[in-house]
């Protein structure tokens, strides 16, 4: 729901779910999710916290902690959800491409710039890293060009997190006032 525009109807969901099951880690953590595609970071951490107390090794919440801090500009904080995040994802190019843009959006852009130089090899071997994560890595640098080259890349292979995400990524914000920004959701029927 939320990829297709449908913010308000997916919180209600997530909501009841929560309601229903208020001890479910996913139900607790989707609702966080909710509440961050509504950019309603403060409420989104404070549920994000809460499912943390109830397992604090859950990857998932530990990274969505991370992008809420970001957008929050606690950007030390975020940074420290992201490593912890990549610890437990353990192999997962996903918990280091978190702490990529973190370190790109937090001004440490030579530790970003290591996190690319960790991943570009890993596509290279036949790894599946998503062009969407490496895109998000660009756009924290402000490398716009080479985020939107990504992004189409992300486009191409049919990546999840921009069907999904995209429209409402925060982290994509430098981009929206590009024109291509509309012609890629027009292409993907999200416009």
């Amino acid at each position: 729901m939320a990829g297709h525009g449908r913010l308000d109807e997916a919180l209600a969901s997530s909501r009841r779910a929560q309601e229903v099951d208020p001890l479910s880690l996913v139900n607790n953590a989707v609702l966080g999710w909710g509440l961050f595609n509504k950019r309603q970071y403060d409420q989104a951490i404070e549920q994000y916290r809460k499912t943390v107390e109830m397992d604090p090794n859950f990857p998932l919440v530990r990274l969505w902690l991370g992008m809420a801090y970001e957008q929050k500009k606690m950007y030390e904080a975020a940074v420290a959800e992201f490593q912890k995040a990549r610890e437990l994802f353990e192999d997962e190019p996903i918990g280091l491409a978190a702490l990529g843009h973190g370190y790109a959006v937090a001004g440490r852009a030579p530790e970003a710039r290591k996190v690319l130089e960790e991943l570009h090899p890993l596509r290279k071997r036949g790894r599946y890293v998503s062009a969407y994560y490496i895109a998000t890595i660009y756009a924290g640098l402000g490398e716009k060009d080479q985020a939107w080259a990504w992004l189409e890349k992300s486009y191409e292979e049919r990546a999840s997190w921009l069907s999904n995400q995209f429209k409402f990524d925060p982290r994509f914000d430098s981009l929206r006032a590009d024109p291509r920004y509309h012609d890629l959701l027009r292409r993907m029927r999200l416009e």
